[in-house]
């Protein structure tokens, strides 16, 4: 099942519903099994495109929108654009908020509710160039759960180290991987 036809598949089969853990895992356990069987298979390569726009902007066409993003305040921007740290701080709790229940209800874990926050720490003189020494990018992330849940302390923490272990987002920020540059 591709992955089109896999979310295709979700928001008829689940939308408005409470997933069970037998239902994701019997959903995931053909992709499993295939991936086992062909490793290759398992390497999907996910695309993002963008477009310089007016005066300093870029426009990134999400697949379900248009989006602009542009200069932070903090470096000369009108605040009418999206922010690319800000959209990074998104990535991240969108990923860590769907691996969470995913975890949950993999493990039996019953969320009744909950938020993800992150925050950000970022020093502008690195990425003015005004101080050579002030790394550009951000110098802390801060992750916060908070979570409507009947789980015990231990079934909490074996929640969160799997989210952690399993979040792609996360994952990459803790681990950083290796970009190519070119131009055409």
């Amino acid at each position: 099942m591709n992955t089109q036809n896999t979310q295709a598949f979700l928001l008829e089969r689940f939308s408005g519903t409470q997933m069970k853990a037998e239902e994701l895992k019997s959903l995931q356990a053909p992709l499993k099994q295939q991936y086992k069987d062909n490793p290759e298979a398992a390497t999907v390569t996910l695309k993002a495109n963008a477009r310089i726009g007016e005066g300093i902007t870029c426009k990134i066409d999400t697949g379900k929108s248009l989006v602009e993003a542009g200069l932070h305040p903090a470096t000369g921007g009108d605040g009418l654009s999206l922010c690319s740290g800000d959209m990074l701080l998104e990535a991240l709790v969108a990923c860590t908020g769907v691996t969470l229940k995913a975890v949950a209800t993999a493990i039996g874990v019953n969320l009744v509710d909950g938020t993800i926050s992150a925050e950000g720490d970022l020093d502008f003189r690195g990425t003015l160039g005004v101080s050579k020494e002030t790394p550009v990018g951000f110098q802390n992330i801060r992750l916060h759960f908070n979570l409507d849940t009947d789980a015990n302390q231990e079934q909490l923490d074996s929640l969160l180290k799997l989210t952690e272990r399993y979040c792609v987002v996360y994952q990459t920020l803790q681990n950083s991987p290796s970009i190519a540059i070119t131009v055409d």
